[in-house]
């Protein structure tokens, strides 16, 4: 049941996605896994929707919608965030060991997290499209995959704050 619904809804899926992505400023295969994401959201806690191609379209324009809204909120850094002139030694040494602790903390995550989070965190800076090249991965699963490195990443730097924390 379920694979025949995905099968019947994919090409509407992709032209829906094509159509909306542009004014959304998001790319269609992010829309894409956006709407497949909510469909098996909605498969694992309501069902099938009663109109899968109606229900569908709306869940589209709803992730363009949300696109839109967070494009909008983007604003660039006014100045360099890792800008470190005007800063004393004592500054720079403890960025530094900032730094190195991180490195060393992405160098322990799990899969291709490591590959993943060193591109976004080179000096020049790729676009996504050069990171999914990079890493052999397709665009519109870039951001998902981020997201969970990120997440592992935090879950990690967490545990070690919290085990380097003095008692008493």
């Amino acid at each position: 049941m379920t694979h025949d619904l995905v099968t019947s809804l994919r090409p509407l899926l992709r032209a829906e996605a094509c159509a909306e992505a542009y004014a959304s400023g998001a790319e269609p295969g992010d829309l894409e896994q956006a709407v497949w994401l909510r469909l098996l959201e909605r498969l694992g806690t309501h069902g099938p929707p009663a109109d899968p191609h109606r229900w569908l379209r709306g869940a589209v324009r709803a992730e363009a919608r949300r696109a839109r809204r967070t494009t909008r909120r983007e604003l660039p850094y006014g100045a360099e965030p890792a800008d470190e002139a005007g800063r004393d030694p004592e500054q720079l040494a403890l960025a530094a060991a900032r730094r190195r602790a991180l490195r060393e903390a992405v160098r322990r995550l799990p899969g291709r997290c490591p590959r993943l989070v060193e591109a976004l965190l080179s000096p020049r800076d790729p676009t996504y499209r050069e990171i999914a090249g990079e890493l052999g991965i397709s665009q519109g699963s870039l951001g998902p995959e981020r997201s969970r490195c990120l997440g592992c990443l935090r879950r990690l730097l967490t545990s070690e704050v919290a085990a380097r924390r003095g008692r008493g």
